[in-house]
């Protein structure tokens, strides 16, 4: 399979699971394996569109109504999800005394993953040490590749935008990813990949201890939740983790692909918001627009 068929397929394969349909396939993880040429975020759609006019289909984008496929049963907010799978990485050894420049030394100049080959540097986390909200990713992009800062790219850009619309800044909060080196050609990472690198999170949410985390994603939710279902069930859900609250919600560079989608991730902000006070934007007082 030549580098451009697995990249329109890689494409589709993103798109089915940002539209919950993971029973299309088994295994993304050996799909993502394989090296795929960049492609930045318009190539990408160009590749999804394209796909999908192939197959005879209109690209469409989810709607509040579309919150849970024909097939799957909708979960009342009211019912609480059991999470019967294991964490994708081992429990964080509990460090006395421990502070985020002691988990930033521990981590050192990393070679415990294969993510240490292609990077260029660490992406540690930024922000608010004592913040109450923590956003937390699935790893870096080529921009904060390079900067070595999370969340500095296009997807950063429109984050801060729905930072700044729930009525914070973005030095008000603490960002940080499931992984700390950028997987190549931005893949997803790999489960011995979060495995390794997993711990050092758990660390920093548990020095920080923000009083609500927010998951970007479909992997750093499942990731921390130690579950297997998809976004489609767990978004805009309250979950507990150590004593912390937790909601999953999508990830703002599914929202540059899909913008329909910004009124739902609107809804999710709006409960962040109602947790920590927040009546309204400072700014706009509207959904983020970008």
């Amino acid at each position: 399979m030549n580098e451009k068929t697995l990249a329109k397929l890689e494409a589709r394969l993103r798109y089915y699971e940002d539209l919950h349909l993971g029973l299309f396939y088994r295994n993304r993880t050996a799909v993502a394996a394989a090296p795929a040429p960049e492609i930045p975020i318009s190539s990408r759609d160009r590749a999804e569109a394209a796909a999908e006019r192939s197959a005879g289909k209109e690209i469409s984008t989810p709607t509040h109504a579309a919150a849970h496929p024909p097939g799957q049963p909708a979960v009342e907010p009211s019912t609480p999800l059991t999470l019967s799978a294991q964490s994708l990485f081992e429990p964080a050894e509990r460090v006395e005394n421990d502070t985020l420049d002691r988990i930033r030394a521990d981590i050192g100049d990393c070679t415990r993953c294969k993510l240490h080959k292609s990077r260029s540097r660490i992406v540690f986390g930024d922000g608010n040490p004592h913040a109450e909200l923590a956003l937390v990713g699935e790893g870096p992009g080529e921009e904060e590749d390079r900067q070595g800062l999370p969340f500095v790219g296009r997807a950063g850009k429109l984050l801060t935008q729905m930072i700044e619309a729930m009525g914070l800044e973005r030095k008000q909060v603490y960002i940080c990813n499931v992984v700390k080196c950028r997987p190549p050609s931005n893949r997803t990472p790999e489960k011995d990949e979060m495995s390794t690198c997993g711990p050092f999170l758990e660390r920093q949410l548990m020095v920080i201890r923000p009083k609500l985390i927010v998951c970007l994603g479909s992997v750093a939710a499942q990731a921390l939740l130690g579950t297997g279902e998809p976004m489609g069930r767990i978004r805009g859900k309250w979950f507990d983790w150590r004593g912390m609250k937790l909601l999953p919600t999508y990830h703002p560079a599914y929202l540059l692909r899909n913008p329909n989608a910004k009124g739902i991730v609107w809804e999710d902000l709006q409960k962040v918001m109602a947790e920590l006070g927040l009546k309204s934007s400072r700014k706009t007082g509207r959904k983020p627009s970008a």
